[in-house]
Formats: C-alpha cells, structure tokens, sequence
C-alpha cells in the first residue's frame, strides 16, 4: 500500500497501528519458537487488505519462550506511542487455541461498557484476532499457545492518554482497526472537508450530510440505504464543517455521530477531541437531574466510562426517552446557533442500541440525502 498521503498539497506518512505491531511481534515469536531462530522481518496481512513487512526487534528464546518487539512508527500522527515497543512472548500451552493476555504496559480495563469486558487487558477485538490469526498461521489452528504482549514504559504513556478517564489502568491499549494509522494534520484535513463539501455543492447537493468518520458513515448505509460516499467525513471539527457548509450555501446541513461524539455538542463543544474538551458525563447527568434522576442514578453516570453504559443505566432507570430527548434538544439549539439561517439537524446513533435520538428536523434532510432504501435501525 502507498506509505504517504497527500492532503492540500502535503506529503503525510501513514503509520502502523499498536495492534499491528503486537501481531507482527507475535508473528515473529510463534516463528522463533517454532524454528529456534529469529527472523529479521515479518510480513503481516492487515484488516486494510495490504500486506506489511515489519523489521522485529529484541529477539530472544528462553525456558520455552519466545520473545520477540515490533517497534511502533506512527507516521505523522502525533500519537503518544510513536517510537514504542511492543512486545509479544508466546509459549506452547496444553490443549488447542491460542489465548491472548496482557503484561507490563497493557492497560486492564476495570468498568464495563468498553469493547472488552471488566478484568481483561485492554487488547480490543481486531487486534486480539490479528494477534491469534497471525500465532496460529505459524503453529498450526490446532496447536495451544498463550500469548503475553507488553509495552515496556506504557503505563507512564498511558498517563498522557484517555485511559484514565475510561478506567483502564496500567498501561496502554492495544488499538486498531484497519492496522493502519492514518497521519492527523490538523490545517490538511480541514482543507480536506472543505473540498469535500465544495465538490458536493458543486455536484448540486442541497443538504450537507457530515459524518465524524467509518461508524457514522456505515450507520448511515446500514439504516437508510444511504451511500457512504456521500457522507463528508468531518473527524472532530464539527463546527468548522458546519461553518465550511453555511458557506457554500448548502440550505441544509445534517449530522450522524455517534453518542460518544455528539453527545458533547449538547454542551456547546464543537471540537470533539478528548484533548479539546469532554462533557459527555457531565451532559448526561446534568439532563438526567433535569429529568428527575435521584443521587445515586447521578452518580453513577458520572462514572460511567462509556455513553453506552450510560444508557443501559438510564434505561434502567425508565429515563433513556426523556432525558436523551433533553440532550437532543440542545445539540439542536447549539447547532442551530452555529449555522445561522441554514437549516442543521442531527440524529444521535450507538452500535449497540441503534438510534438513540434525533432533532426534530432530521426526518425531513434524511429524505433529501437519499433514506429510505435501508432496512433501518
């Protein structure tokens, strides 16, 4: 695959993922156990499609184990993991299967409502398969392993990162969905947005359909039938896109986020960035003692580490109608006082329970951007 991007006239680096590289160091280490010597490169298929050659690092084979480092390149994402570590250390273990487990450096998830459950290391789904796709090809699909990843320094990283705030303590997670880091320029995607839209106005698009990256888009084609390529993708500049679409002229401008993203635009966060701002906890709870919420239920949604778990609490509590119509309220109002005379609507989405929410304008510009062909959420 091309290694660089070019965004407004910018050569950016893509980088690989935490996951890759804990799949490739895997890789590297079921080979070293397998054959007793280390490779100096492995070649690793990632979800993107592409295959990769990754250099391995700090080999070494002891009592049993091998133990084999992939380095992290983050490209030009400025990512707190650039230049780490990562290890894998796999051993043969009684039975078939391999299981996965985190060491040093690896965050441990402690609450629920994240991809992986309470008590576990903080590896998510796609790399944990990558990592027991990449052991087994080597072993054998019958063969039994146990594969221990590390991150050595990753739980100082991790300190510089969200995990605290999501209740993984210990280290970093082990992220990635396509195993490919796409490289952030904050000035080049802004550019990117703003061509986007520009093309779509000058294609005849009335109403802008913005999207804050793959969910919203998938969300949209999966729901409504709507194309995925219609949607602009605006990552976490939502109000810059809707500055972007008033300025074009569209007469009409809608957003699909995810609850993690636009819950906060309820406060009047229009960057979306965990380093920016986050009020998710704050909004939900601060709607939900509107609505009547007792102490305890406040509380506990202040602690939430997920708007998914947040929910589950306020559907427990008989409060998920009315207190996410409050929250959509104000996503309404701020985004309204953003676009001015064009018209801004928003609908709300979570993997998990579908549509959670939507301004009471959206029904109208979904038609307009094409709804209807999907089976619906």
């Amino acid at each position: 695959m091309e290694w660089t991007v070019h965004k407004n006239q910018k050569a950016l680096r893509r980088g690989v993922t935490t996951g890759t590289c804990a799949a490739a160091a895997a890789k590297a280490a079921a080979l070293l156990l397998a054959t007793g010597e280390a490779p100096r490169q492995v070649t690793l298929r990632i979800p993107a499609g592409a295959e990769l050659t990754l250099p391995v690092e700090s080999a070494s084979l002891q009592g049993g184990c091998a133990r084999c480092a992939v380095r992290k390149d983050a490209g030009d994402d400025p990512d707190v993991t650039d230049g780490v570590q990562v290890f894998a250390a796999v051993s043969h273990a009684e039975g078939s299967g391999v299981a996965v487990e985190g060491g040093p450096g690896v965050g441990r998830v402690t609450k629920p409502g994240l991809a992986c459950p309470p008590g576990e290391a903080a590896i998510n789904p796609v790399p944990r398969r990558m990592i027991i796709e990449a052991v087994a090809g080597v072993l054998g699909p019958a063969a039994g392993a146990r594969v221990e990843i590390s991150v050595p320094g990753g739980e100082e990283l991790a300190r510089r990162t969200y995990n605290p705030r999501l209740g993984i303590v210990g280290g970093l997670s082990i992220l990635g969905t396509t195993g490919v880091v796409e490289p952030m320029s904050e000035a080049a995607l802004l550019d990117s947005i703003r061509l986007e839209l520009s093309m779509a106005r000058r294609a005849g698009r009335e109403t802008a359909l913005a999207v804050p990256g793959n969910y919203g888009a998938d969300f949209a084609a999966a729901a409504w039938g709507i194309d995925p390529a219609a949607a602009v993708k605006c990552s976490n500049f939502i109000g810059e896109t809707v500055d972007f679409a008033a300025e074009l002229g569209f007469s009409g401008f809608l957003l699909v986020a995810h609850a993690g993203k636009l819950v906060k635009v309820a406060a009047g966060v229009m960057n979306t960035h965990s380093h920016v701002a986050d009020a998710r906890a704050e909004v939900l709870t601060a709607h939900a003692a509107l609505c009547g919420a007792p102490a305890p239920l406040a509380r506990a949604l202040m602690a939430a580490p997920t708007t998914d778990e947040a929910v589950r609490l306020l559907d427990e509590a008989g409060l998920r109608g009315a207190v996410l119509s409050s929250v959509m309220g104000k996503i309404a109002f701020h985004l309204q006082a953003r676009a001015g005379s064009m018209r801004a609507e928003a609908v709300m989405f979570s993997n998990r329970y579908g549509i959670l929410g939507q301004t009471p304008g959206a029904a109208a510009l979904l038609e307009r951007c094409g709804a209807g062909k999907g089976k619906g959420k």
